[in-house]
């Protein structure tokens, strides 16, 4: 009589690659025409942008955000702090955008979110999901203003303060909107340097998204000898 155990064996393996197979079917429900977002890798340690709200404008909210390279490279520290919002309109939500404020102030002059990707905002970004949002939806990968004043910090694993790269942010600007995505606010971002001027610089083309395919690419693989070492028993 044949052994049951190669079959048991093979139902298990087989278990492994529909696991593996569930979760790429599952993990990208809205992406880019480029793809899904990359995590940022070489971000120039200690580097810091920051961007402060105007206290010359209509709007009566004030604040600054700053964004500090990891020492390891990888994303960006946020340290937001803004204050004195209106009793109406909220929550509120805020983005990197993808122009700098025009010497006028005018915040339409930054246009649309920064979405080197080309995701578009028609799709509610879906936090548990972030490489699947736009770059510059900081609220909604990390939660909307619903407070006053409104704190927090957070690593935002998309952003770049690394020159040449699409995700690049520091000659940029930050645009803060109410509910109905009127914008109340803007600034641009400037670099901060110790012993000089602040400054800005350019940015280019996005670098494509490998992260999360390569694990369960080396998953699925893994499956894979499984299978065939069961099926040699």
């Amino acid at each position: 009589m044949l052994s049951m155990a190669p079959f048991r064996l093979l139902t298990i393996a087989l278990a492994h690659l529909t696991l593996a197979a569930a979760q790429i079917s599952s993990w990208s429900p809205e992406t880019g025409k480029l793809g899904n977002a990359t995590i940022v890798e070489n971000n120039p340690p200690g580097v810091t942008y920051i961007a402060t709200l105007p206290t010359d404008s209509a709007s009566n909210i004030r604040g600054t955000i700053s964004a500090t390279a990891n020492l390891d490279g990888i994303g960006v520290k946020l340290t937001v702090n803004f204050t004195n919002f209106p009793t109406a309109g909220g929550p509120f939500a805020y983005h990197l955008h993808a122009n700098p404020v025009s010497p006028d102030g005018n915040c339409n002059s930054t246009l649309g979110h920064l979405d080197p990707f080309i995701r578009g905002e028609s799709t509610t970004c879906n936090k548990s999901i972030p490489q699947t949002c736009q770059v510059g939806d900081l609220s909604g990968k990390h939660g909307k203003i619903t407070s006053d004043p409104f704190s927090t910090v957070y690593v935002e694993e998309f952003a770049s303060t690394f020159m040449g790269v699409g995700s690049f942010f520091g000659n940029r600007s930050l645009v803060i909107h109410d509910v109905n995505k009127t914008r109340l606010t803007c600034a641009n971002f400037t670099m901060e340097q110790p012993d000089g001027p602040k400054s800005s610089t350019n940015s280019s083309s996005p670098i494509p998204f490998t992260g999360h395919a390569s694990r369960l690419h080396a998953a699925i693989s893994i499956s894979w000898l499984l299978l065939v070492g069961f099926l040699l028993i």
